[in-house]
């Protein structure tokens, strides 16, 4: 039986919040990140991110340092393997586009569900953005599973899919798909996936890096992914949000999927993100 998650329970302290629609989504208001004091704040700001599944700040000016610091408050760090081998600080993935770069985002995914341990949540943070345009939307996929009819809930409960980082990042990183798959060989997730800290159940299939479901036909699992796929594209578990510089997105992976709108070329905009490491996706009957 599933966990019902009492998000009254969470203590959010003295945090000013606002939240952006009743499905997901809030901004948290005068906070700085770069405080000194920033630490004794994490808990109310991680009840926040359960609470909303993505919380949004403002007029930010953290350095990189600072910016893996407070990352570093809610785990262990990832590297994501289209940074720079030479980069300074490996940990910050940097995602710049402009008149030679259209945006490739703009599709609704979880990100590194190829890895064993998908990552937990991102800390994006905007450096540069155009004059308009350049919006990052989020879906909950908790309510996208809970507006399932009951025979699709308990149908999806017992299958596993297959993630794939070849299908997006070998023509990125220009290799092979072999290659790729000697570091990061495809992974098998739930399709239902428990949400470790809520208990609460997510769709866990994307766009992105799901190729296929296991024991079903190639027909059959083409169907089964669009149809879950579509579940994202429901406005009433979405929230958009509009970047400006020093502006901060924190998501949990774990529950939302997003899509970066690509409506801003030949634009600039330059976003910095680092990803607090994960654990193993589980459905826990």
């Amino acid at each position: 039986m599933a966990t019902t998650f009492d998000r009254a329970s969470l203590n959010t302290g003295s945090l000013n919040i606002r939240p952006i629609t009743p499905a997901v989504g809030a901004e948290i208001l005068d906070i700085d990140l770069a405080a000194a004091n920033i630490a004794e704040r994490v808990p109310e700001i991680r009840a926040a991110l359960l609470k909303h599944g993505v919380i949004f700040f403002r007029d930010q000016t953290l350095s990189q340092q600072q910016h893996i610091e407070f990352a570093k408050n809610f785990g262990e760090l990832e590297v994501h393997p289209a940074t720079p081998k030479d980069q300074a600080h490996p940990q910050i993935l940097r995602i710049a586009h402009g008149p030679k770069s259209r945006g490739q985002e703009n599709y609704w995914h979880s990100d590194v569900t190829w890895r064993e341990k998908p990552s937990l949540g991102s800390i994006l943070l905007a450096h540069e953005v155009p004059e308009c345009g350049g919006d990052t939307c989020f879906a909950n996929m908790h309510l996208a599973y809970e507006r399932l009819s009951e025979q699709m809930k308990r149908m999806c409960e017992g299958l596993t899919a297959v993630h794939d980082i070849a299908r997006v990042f070998a023509g990125r990183l220009d290799k092979a798909p072999a290659d790729l798959h000697e570091k990061f060989p495809p992974q098998r997730h739930p399709v239902i996936r428990t949400h470790p800290e809520t208990g609460e159940r997510v769709i866990y299939v994307n766009t992105a890096f799901t190729s296929h479901i296991e024991g079903l036909s190639a027909e059959e699992s083409r169907w089964l992914l669009a149809h879950l796929y579509k579940t994202a594209m429901d406005t009433e578990i979405q929230c958009r949000f509009r970047w400006a510089k020093g502006s901060i997105a924190f998501w949990d992976n774990r529950v939302t999927q997003h899509l970066a709108v690509s409506d801003y070329f030949p634009a600039r905009r330059i976003m910095e993100r680092v990803t607090i490491a994960g654990q193993k996706p589980y459905f826990q009957a």
